[in-house]
């Protein structure tokens, strides 16, 4: 076999590899720590559709200035998200506070 056949199909396997994976989508939702009713419902229906897509979802609080002081509500919030989605996905991480960013990962459950 000679050099330029052998890489042909080399390059053949590994395309045939790519095409077989699948890619994972990663959508943000963000909130802030005092998010009124209406906006978390509002941003709750787009993560559910982000779900059934099969998308993971990375939900997260910003704390802009002094409301770093609110990180319970932050919390809270989170917490109360991942609860009204437990039916669509299963929480992957749960929420950690990073610099002014508190972050939780939601990954979608398998179809059936």
């Amino acid at each position: 076999m000679d050099y330029g056949k052998f890489i042909y199909q080399q390059k053949k396997r590994d395309k045939e590899l790519k095409a077989k994976s699948t890619q994972i989508v990663v959508k943000e939702i963000r909130f802030g720590p005092q998010t009124d009713e209406h906006d978390y419902e509002f941003k709750r229906k787009n993560a559910e559709k982000f779900l059934k897509e099969g998308s993971k979802l990375k939900a997260f609080v910003f704390f802009k200035g002094r409301s770093i002081i609110y990180k319970e509500q932050g919390q809270i919030l989170l917490l109360r998200l991942a609860t009204d989605l437990e039916e669509y996905g299963k929480v992957e991480a749960m929420p950690v506070l990073e610099g002014k960013r508190m972050i939780m990962f939601i990954a979608p459950k398998k179809k059936k």
